[in-house]
C-alpha cells in the first residue's frame, strides 16, 4: 500500500510509515478516534437523487453477488475544513461500522470509494485481504472510466462504471489466483486490528434480529 500522507510505498502491516511516521493515530487526531456507524452508500454531499442512489445500490448488490466475500461502499463529501481525501478514506475504512453489511464481510475485505466534489477528487481504499488482488493502477483505471461522467455531474453513472471495471479486474485476478494460489497468499499483508468495528457491526446485526423477532 501507499502511505496516505506521503504516498510512499509501505508494508501494510507497518504500525506507521517509515518515511513520514504517519499512522492511524494521526488520522484519528484529524478525524476522530471513535468508530462511526454508516451505511454502504453515504451520499453526505447530496450528489444523487433517490432514483440514482437506488441504481448505485443495485450495482453494489450485483458486485457483491459476484464476489460474496467482499463488499463495496461509497462516501461522498469531506469533513468541513479538510482536503486530505486519501487520509480520510484510510481512516474511514478503519473506523466505519457498516450497518447494512453482514458481519461475514469484514472491513478487511471492503472497498471504499470516496468522492470529494468540492476538491474534484476521488479515491479508493481497500482492506488488507485485497492487497494481492488490487493495485494503485487498477483503481486509477476504474476511476478513469468514471471521470467523464463525474465531470458532467453524473455521479451515479460514474460509480456504476467504477463497479463494472472493478469487477473485470477482480475476475482477472481471481483466475490468476486459482492458477497460482501460493503466490497470492504471500502477497496478503497481516491484519490491522479492527475488533471494535467488528463488535459494533455484530451488535447492530443482533439488534436487527431482535427487532425482527418482535415484529
Amino acid at each position: 500500500m501507499k502511505c496516505p500522507r506521503c504516498v510512499q510505498v509501505i508494508h501494510r502491516g507497518a504500525g506507521s510509515c517509515p518515511h513520514c511516521g504517519f499512522s492511524l493515530v494521526d488520522a484519528d487526531e484529524r478525524f476522530g478516534s471513535e468508530d462511526v456507524r454508516i451505511r454502504r452508500l453515504e451520499d453526505v454531499a447530496g450528489l444523487m437523487r433517490s432514483v440514482e442512489r437506488q441504481r448505485v445500490e443495485a450495482a453494489m448488490d450485483r458486485f457483491e453477488q459476484s464476489f460474496p466475500q467482499l463488499f463495496f461502499a461509497v462516501y461522498t463529501g469531506l469533513p468541513e475544513g479538510r482536503s486530505d481525501l486519501r487520509q480520510f478514506g484510510f481512516w474511514l475504512l478503519n473506523r466505519a461500522a457498516f450497518e447494512d453489511v453482514d458481519v461475514s464481510r469484514p472491513n478487511e475485505r471492503g472497498i471504499l470509494l470516496t468522492i470529494d466534489p468540492d476538491g474534484k477528487a476521488a479515491g479508493m481504499s481497500w482492506g488488507y485481504m485485497l492487497d494481492a488482488f488490487l493495485k494503485e493502477e487498477d483503481t486509477f483505471l476504474c476511476m478513469s472510466r468514471a471521470h467523464a461522467y463525474w465531470v458532467e455531474g453524473r455521479f451515479a453513472e460514474g460509480i456504476v462504471r467504477v463497479l463494472e471495471q472493478l469487477s473485470l479486474v477482480l475476475e482477472k485476478r481471481s483466475r490468476q489466483a486459482r492458477r497460482d494460489p501460493e503466490s497470492f497468499e504471500r502477497k496478503i499483508s497481516p491484519p490491522v486490528v479492527r475488533r471494535k468495528v467488528r463488535s459494533l457491526r455484530g451488535k447492530s446485526a443482533k439488534a436487527k434480529e431482535r427487532k425482527g423477532a418482535k415484529s
